[in-house]
């Protein structure tokens, strides 16, 4: 990725989307929609001072939602260009309030609230569309109670979780566990706000609340309006109290999750959803799991599936390798559902096809090999580049050039015509970027002749 930010004949052109698609294969006018980010891109150095101090926290999407995010932020580490956006829809600033604490901070006076959106007029003799995909939505399975049960997360939500940049810093703590450690510090701020006003009162009356509040039940402050409010906070600050204490107890027991399971073609192979086979899944969660050991030991995890397409080089290798050295083990069967224990674990009851038996077993968290689905808003990108998609939702190819699509000159590689893995998405942009070098040298040719 830097090689590409350095590259001279490279413009990389984030922050934007495709308006409009003119003209034919040699000499298309392609319009693109420059969005403001409120940063000045060559200013800005990509320290983070700004998002230091930004007071407005937000779910972080790149995290799936398991982190936080600022008003002002950068998708992911080390991203090209390595600059910052504003989010407009909840920066303080932007939205009327009095607020401007990022651009106080910016040593490179990079925050420009000002900036606006613009529109930018390209002429280019082929397109390549690499519009990747998105992950199938697992709560389509209603067997699976994907968001009902906590510890049913997604493989992408493990990868981030795996992640050392990631919302646990690389540490597979439980989202149950993780939604009590956020009650936690919620109600810690309640409670600290609660006692400053406690304070106040026990400095005036020179008096302890505890003390006070045990001689207030018996009737000896009657009608003294300031003690009763007295009274009515301390109330409510024993309310906070007692729940803060309970939750914190709980959560000494607290622990990485240990036990896990990988469920294999959740959307994928199913007729329900999509057919096909993603390609991708099964060595994506063998790969999970041989981290998921690495990161603790006495990890193990049990991949059910009906059966492990390990067809790559090596691949079945690394399947063997995974089972003997990384606590492993590989159940060939459909799970049927998955329900939740008292203790959040999430029970799997599943048919060995082997054994050919149905049964029950119980694990602190459930991965969901989830399917290939097609980006969102390809529908719009398709309508503008005039190209035709499959029953799917991928762009449509030819048999005989598997990266052209229909529209002469537009060509599609890796997931944006269908599913595939990183070996494969590679040698595919290969491919397209031949085909469009191909009709540029033709292009010019003609031109020059």
């Amino acid at each position: 990725m830097l090689d590409v930010g350095r590259h001279p004949n490279i413009e990389l052109m984030a922050y934007s989307e495709v308006e409009k698609v003119a003209g034919e294969a040699g000499d298309f006018k392609v319009t693109v929609r420059r969005k403001a980010r409120y940063v000045e891109e060559d200013k800005c150095t990509g320290c983070g001072a700004c998002k230091e101090k930004c007071p407005t926290v937000l779910s972080d999407a790149f995290n799936e939602g398991l982190g936080a995010r600022k008003a002002i932020y950068s998708w992911f580490a080390q991203g090209i260009p390595s600059t910052h956006t504003i989010d407009p829809d909840h920066c303080r600033q932007l939205n009327g309030k009095k607020c401007g604490i990022c651009k106080k901070v910016c040593q490179a006076d990079a925050v420009n609230f000002d900036q606006k959106e613009r529109m930018v007029e390209l002429d280019v003799d082929a397109i390549i569309v690499a519009s990747g995909y998105q992950v199938f939505d697992p709560s389509r399975v209603p067997e699976y109670q994907y968001r009902q049960i906590p510890n049913v997360i997604t493989a992408i939500e493990f990868e981030r979780l795996l992640s050392a940049s990631g919302p646990t810093s690389g540490h597979l703590d439980r989202p149950s566990d993780l939604a009590v450690k956020a009650e936690i510090q919620e109600l810690e701020k309640k409670a600290k706000t609660s006692q400053k006003m406690l304070d106040k009162f026990e400095q005036k009356y020179e008096q302890a609340s505890a003390e006070f509040y045990e001689r207030f039940c018996t009737g000896e402050y009657k009608e003294d309006e300031d003690r009763e409010k007295w009274a009515e906070k301390y109330n409510a600050h024993l309310a906070l109290a007692g729940p803060l204490e309970a939750l914190k107890k709980k959560a000494e027991g607290f622990t990485v999750a240990k036990r896990l399971a990988f469920i294999q073609c959740v959307g994928s192979r199913d007729f329900r959803f999509y057919p096909f086979c993603s390609g991708y899944c099964c060595m994506h969660s063998i790969k999970e799991a041989i981290i998921a050991n690495e990161h603790e030991p006495e990890t193990t995890s049990v991949i059910f599936g009906m059966d492990i397409r390990a067809v790559g080089k090596g691949f079945e290798e690394y399947k063997i390798r995974g089972g003997n050295n990384s606590g492993i083990s590989y159940i060939r069967g459909r799970v049927a559902e998955i329900t939740e224990s008292p203790n959040h674990n999430p029970v799997v009851t599943y048919e060995d096809t082997r054994e050919r038996k149905v049964m029950d077993r119980d694990f602190d968290m459930v991965i969901l090999a989830t399917a290939c689905a097609p980006n969102k808003g390809v529908e719009g990108l398709a309508e503008i580049l005039g190209i035709e998609l499959n029953r799917f939702g991928f762009f449509q190819t030819g048999a005989s050039q598997p990266m052209d699509t229909t529209r002469p000159g537009i060509f599609a590689c890796g997931c944006a015509h269908g599913p595939m893995d990183i070996p494969e998405s590679v040698a595919q942009a290969s491919g397209a970027a031949a085909r469009a070098a191909q009709l540029v040298i033709g292009s010019r040719m003609r031109k020059a002749s």
